[in-house]
C-alpha cells in the first residue's frame, strides 16, 4: 500500500526536462563563516509534540486583521506558481473571518544539479499561516520527502530524518552524512520563505 501511494505521489508529479537549479538560493550570496554548518547545528529544527515545527511571528505594524490576511494569502498563492512547485501545490485553508490560510506545497528540492547528475528530493509542507491585527504567526510542518524519486523512491517524515537525533552526527557537531543535506536545505528554504513573509508585511 505504501508503495502504491509513492507510484500514485510520483506519477502526478510533473517535473521539467531541463532541471535547473533552486531558483530561490541564487538570490543573495551565502554568508561566510568559520564553520558553515553552524546555524544547521542542535536546535535548528524544533520540535513540539513529537512534530517538527518551524514558527515565527512576524510582526506588520499598523496593519488590519484583513490587511495581514490578504498579504498573506497573495503570498501563499504566489508560491503555488513558483517554478520549483508541481500542480498539486495549492491553498488548502482560506478563512478571511477567522483570519486562517494554509498552503499544501509539494515541490522540486535540488541538493545539486550537474550534468548526468540530480540530485533532488521532492518536498512536501504545509504553511499555516494565522493572521491577527498587527501580526501573522506562521509555520511550517507536515514536511515529507520522497527520497530519491527517480530510482528507489521511499517517504520519510522530517520527524524521523532532519531532527537533532538523525540530521546530525552523534557529538552533534556536524551534519550526518545522509540525513544533513535535507536537514541544510529544509531550513535554508525555511529561512528564505519566512524572509520573503516579512518582506511583505513590512510593505
Amino acid at each position: 500500500m505504501k508503495q502504491l501511494l509513492i507510484t500514485t505521489l510520483l506519477a502526478m508529479t510533473t517535473l521539467s526536462a531541463a532541471a535547473q537549479d533552486n531558483a530561490w538560493e541564487q538570490a543573495a550570496p551565502a554568508a561566510q563563516q568559520s564553520n558553515p554548518d553552524q546555524k544547521y547545528l542542535a536546535g535548528a529544527v524544533p520540535v513540539a509534540d513529537d512534530h517538527v515545527i518551524f514558527e515565527t511571528i512576524i510582526k506588520a505594524p499598523g496593519k488590519s486583521q484583513k490587511q495581514v490576511f490578504n498579504t498573506m494569502r497573495q503570498q501563499l498563492l504566489a508560491l503555488t506558481k513558483d517554478a520549483s512547485q508541481t500542480e498539486q501545490s495549492r491553498l488548502v485553508v482560506d478563512d478571511a473571518d477567522k483570519g486562517q490560510l494554509c498552503g499544501s506545497y509539494r515541490e522540486r528540492l535540488i541538493f545539486k544539479n550537474k550534468p548526468l547528475n540530480l540530485d533532488y528530493t521532492i518536498f512536501n509542507y504545509h504553511v499555516i499561516a494565522d493572521c491577527r491585527d498587527g501580526e501573522a504567526t506562521v509555520k511550517l510542518t507536515r514536511i515529507i520527502y520522497i527520497i530519491d524519486p527517480e530510482r528507489d523512491a521511499q517517504m520519510m517524515r522530517a520527524e524521523d530524518w532532519i531532527t537533532d537525533r538523525y540530521g546530525l552526527n552523534k557529538s552533534q557537531t556536524k551534519l550526518a552524512r545522509v540525513s544533513g543535506k535535507f536537514r541544510r536545505k529544509t531550513i535554508d528554504r525555511k529561512d528564505y520563505l519566512f524572509d520573503i513573509f516579512t518582506k511583505a508585511l513590512a510593505q
